[in-house]
């Protein structure tokens, strides 16, 4: 997913989850995806969760975007 996602020039993922997903909260945070305040009001959205996506597998920068 992240790797089709910088692909298509995202510079994060966002997604968001139930508070009863303890086990999805805790790969999400082991798979380096940060708590973040709500980006919506989804009915069973209860954490919010963002990843910023390097450029390349092998840059630890968040793509940027260059304007001429």
């Amino acid at each position: 997913m992240e790797e089709t996602a910088r692909a298509a020039g995202a510079d994060r993922i966002r997604l968001d989850t139930r508070d009863d997903l303890i086990e999805a909260r805790a790969l999400y945070a082991r798979h380096g995806y940060v708590e973040i305040p709500a980006y919506n009001a989804g009915r069973y959205a209860e954490h919010w969760f963002e990843k910023l996506l390097p450029s390349r597998v092998d840059d630890g920068e968040p793509a940027r975007y260059i304007k001429n």
